[in-house]
């Protein structure tokens, strides 16, 4: 049965049909594609980032790794900022602002100079842009003065944003490189200049494989490669960290972000929402399936909102974030036993392998039953919860109190699905 929740939210005093917006990236670089995307039901758009120059591109300049079978584990991108004339992206961005008075267009621009920053947040405001993002974390730029590099450097940051927001009273967006040790130190140095919010991860400087053939990185440019952004499932971990750093920052606190990094469903997208995040951004899921993706996650998430009884998107933002602690505040007095179902067991002996070669070998194994048999030296890691092919088969079992520790009502998670 079709259920349907109220979707809309406000980001940076922005109202938005919805939260689900295309990323910055080759999947919103011209007039068609973004009239597309809106019409396959995407929110808005982070338009692919304006330069004064036109960017000369390699080829081939994607590669992805996979694990057993699975494709698009991860995804590396060489791709720079749009190859196309400054003016001709700024036509598009116009059309569609007109066509689409509705849709949310955000205008990601990256300068060198001031001067070029300033230029561009011009031209923003003269097509009508309802946001502006500055793009200071791509990492494949081949020009030290843009991208990452500036991204890591909070002087750089100070002077572009301030070049922005002294031009233009549109909201201003600061987009973070994640190829840094703390985030949070050049985001709080663009929201001081002026930036009105974050956007967070850009993608992760990578080798993604070694071609045998011509013994150098993928993909293979000429006999050669380079390093350059990793994105994709495998990097939603990272952005989930940066994101929640960010948010639990004193300093950055009220700031607003829009979460990046990993987003192919509407359970990811619901995680960067629970962390905090009021708005998100997809690349390589459309990549995979196309824009109609974003009605999985319009039905994903407006079916998880009704189960759980949430009326709006507000209703869960940032409920997750509390519980994110550090790792000294732990409780540790106790620990949790596995247990084994008989009965869903297929006698596959992986949790027996996982435990005795890579944990502590608290499983003995019955040669005639095929069924694992959990011994004394257990200490709760549930490592072979984790390797288990079937669902619920290995589930938390008995709790053991600490020698010493006092006993209590403790918080449990029961479901893995």
């Amino acid at each position: 049965m079709a259920v349907k929740k109220d979707l809309s939210i406000k980001f940076l005093g922005v109202e938005c049909e919805n939260p689900f917006f295309l990323s910055s990236s080759p999947v919103g670089g011209n007039y068609e594609m973004v009239k597309k995307a809106y019409e396959a039901g995407w929110g808005g758009v982070f338009f692919k980032t304006v330069g004064v120059f036109v960017a000369d591109e390699c080829s081939p300049r994607f590669d992805q790794t996979n694990k057993e079978g699975l494709p698009w584990v991860g995804f590396k991108n060489m791709e720079q900022i749009s190859d196309k004339p400054t003016e001709k992206n700024f036509e598009f961005m116009d059309k569609l602002k007109r066509e689409f008075p509705d849709k949310i267009l955000v205008a990601s621009i990256m300068g060198g100079e001031d001067d070029e920053w300033k230029k561009l947040a011009k031209m923003c405001e003269q097509v009508g842009a309802d946001l502006i993002e500055g793009n200071f974390s791509c990492p494949q730029m081949t020009d030290h003065s843009m991208g990452s590099d500036v991204g890591t450097n909070p002087e750089l940051i100070t002077s572009h944003c301030k070049a922005v927001t002294e031009t233009t009273k549109i909201p201003f967006i600061a987009k973070m490189t994640p190829n840094i040790t703390n985030m949070e130190i050049p985001a709080i140095a663009a929201i001081k200049a002026g930036a009105a919010g974050i956007s967070a991860i850009n993608t992760v400087k990578s080798i993604t494989n070694i071609d045998f053939e011509n013994m150098t990185g993928m993909p293979v440019v000429d006999g050669k490669s380079s390093i350059s952004g990793y994105s994709g499932a495998a990097i939603k971990p990272i952005a989930l960290r940066f994101a929640a750093q960010m948010l639990q920052n004193k300093e950055l606190k009220g700031v607003e972000i829009s979460g990046i990094g990993g987003i192919e469903t509407w359970r990811d997208a619901a995680e960067f929402f629970a962390l905090g995040c009021r708005n998100i951004q997809v690349t390589t899921a459309i990549m995979q399936y196309g824009y109609r993706i974003v009605e999985d996650m319009i039905s994903g998430m407006s079916h998880f909102m009704d189960e759980r009884g949430y009326k709006k998107l507000e209703d869960f933002i940032g409920i997750a974030l509390p519980g994110i602690i550090p790792a000294e505040e732990l409780n540790r007095d106790f620990k949790i036993l596995p247990a084994f179902s008989d009965k869903k067991c297929i006698g596959c002996g992986r949790c027996y392998i996982s435990c005795f070669d890579a944990a502590h070998q608290a499983i003995d194994w019955d040669e005639k039953k095929r069924k694992p048999k959990l011994n004394d030296n257990c200490v709760g890691c549930h490592l072979c919860l984790n390797v288990c092919p079937v669902q619920d088969c290995i589930t938390p079992g008995e709790i053991k109190w600490k020698e010493g520790r006092q006993k209590r009502e403790i918080a449990l998670k029961t479901k893995y699905d």
